[in-house]
């Protein structure tokens, strides 16, 4: 049985388990009363499309993880539609909608802040043979083979991502036996793994991220080939890798996903160096700072409070960027430059895997970088940090290092956590008898004129 939440405008119907049959052709179709979802918990603006489309003669369906979610009683982020209508005709439809990509091309109709995805019917690749449905070495290009609705039901990716909501008579078609594989917590991909795969390396990451924000068990079929595989993500566009990084750490499951990316070992073909510094152990230690890092996020996420990409990516590289500070330490440069060069190098490796756009990667620099400006806090230097837009980030990621017993950062970190409580008289107090210390510039030696004549 599926577990469901029942707010109070739920009836009490039962969802039926009914077996996936091998008929091509012929899905269950699960009425009304046997299963769980209403229009009340559908959007407005979802159901003003289905509705639309249906008047204008055309099949709608709610598909994917909204139809997913709500089988499961939980509150779906988005709503997805498919549709027998060409891109160009739901165009047509909705004054308020523009078309978009071009690998996979799909309409969004807006609805002030709220945008619907609409995608028409696809199909498989087999019988593609123009440009329309582009494969190399077994990847999906472009992906605009239209078909019907058995066909797009096939050529999905989970068989619990292939379920229909059919606005005509409310059922739920399933021709893949996603319902039975959610009654039993399982993901399973459909047809073979391998193949799938192989046709978009992007799939494992996608199970990984599924298998940890439902709880669920990636089939031993489906689980077989990813620790095989995982190199084909290093032909994956790095922009398209930063968008999956983002639903992977930042919707309130980072932890149990780090867990898998590494248990599968994918981890290290998205964050190689990083990969490699939490295989070493510190003072016989392992490094935690990733993992604590991690389970802050969540928490941050689970409270509804915002958490950057900057932050997020700060605490994902700053162990290669410590380990290499500390080298550049060891040459004679201070502690400050030796943070912003590592940084930049850190971060100039780490964009050829996955990339990290330029608005949040400078925020990410001054994150590592305030790590060696918080030290020093004397005279008026504490209030001109405090000031700093990045402070907030700076402070929460001194924090974490502190709590992973980093450099002995406790006092300091308590510092700044009482500079913070106090009013502003005691604020100067303590900055003045903070001792004054710190790394002096060198200066630069003058070149001697040359003498002329």
């Amino acid at each position: 049985m599926l577990k469901k939440y029942q707010p109070e405008y739920y009836c009490e119907p039962q969802l039926l388990t009914i077996e996936l049959t091998d008929k091509p052709g012929s899905p269950n179709v699960i009425p009304r009363p046997e299963h769980v979802i209403t229009r009340t918990n559908i959007c407005e603006s979802a159901l003003k499309v289905l509705y639309r489309l249906k008047a204008a003669g055309f099949e709608a369906f709610l598909v994917g993880g909204g139809v997913r979610d709500l089988l499961l009683g939980r509150e779906p982020k988005d709503f997805d539609i498919a549709t027998n209508a060409l891109p160009e005709e739901v165009t047509g439809l909705f004054r308020n909608s523009r078309l978009i990509g071009r690998r996979f091309k799909l309409v969004h109709v807006r609805f002030g802040r709220e945008i619907i995805e609409v995608a028409t019917f696809r199909s498989g690749h087999d019988a593609a043979s123009d440009d329309m449905g582009r494969m190399e070495d077994g990847m999906i290009l472009r992906d605009n083979v239209y078909g019907n609705l058995e066909d797009d039901a096939w050529r999905r990716d989970f068989t619990i991502n292939s379920l229909y909501y059919d606005i005509r008579d409310f059922s739920v078609v399933d021709y893949t036996g996603g319902v039975s594989d959610l009654e039993k917590g399982v993901l399973r991909i459909i047809g073979d793994a391998e193949q799938r795969y192989l046709e978009d390396p992007v799939r494992m990451l996608r199970a990984v991220r599924f298998a940890a924000k439902l709880g669920f068990r990636i089939h031993a079929d489906s689980e077989a080939p990813i620790t095989r595989l995982g190199d084909r993500l290093e032909a994956v566009p790095a922009a398209r890798l930063f968008d999956e990084m983002l639903k992977l750490f930042l919707s309130g499951y980072a932890v149990e996903t780090f867990e898998l990316l590494r248990h599968y070992d994918l981890f290290r073909y998205l964050f190689p160096e990083t990969d490699d510094c939490l295989a070493k152990e510190e003072k016989g230690f392992p490094h935690m700072l990733v993992a604590k890092g991690l389970l802050n996020t969540d928490d941050r996420v689970a409270e509804g409070k915002p958490v950057t990409p900057a932050y997020l990516f700060a605490v994902l590289l700053w162990e290669p960027v410590r380990e290499r500070a500390e080298a550049l330490l060891a040459e004679g440069f201070s502690e400050v430059q030796s943070l912003q060069r590592a940084g930049d190098e850190v971060i100039a490796a780490q964009t050829q895997r996955v990339s990290l756009p330029k608005r949040f990667s400078l925020q990410t620099r001054e994150i590592w970088t305030m790590q060696a400006r918080l030290k020093r806090r004397n005279g008026k230097r504490a209030e001109r940090l405090f000031a700093q837009a990045r402070f907030r980030a700076a402070y929460d990621f001194l924090l974490l290092r502190a709590d992973t017993g980093e450099d002995e950062l406790q006092s300091l970190a308590d510092w700044w956590t009482e500079y913070q409580e106090v009013n502003i008289d005691n604020r100067v107090n303590m900055a003045q008898q903070v001792p004054s210390g710190g790394v002096r510039k060198k200066r630069r030696r003058r070149r001697k004129k040359v003498a002329q004549g």
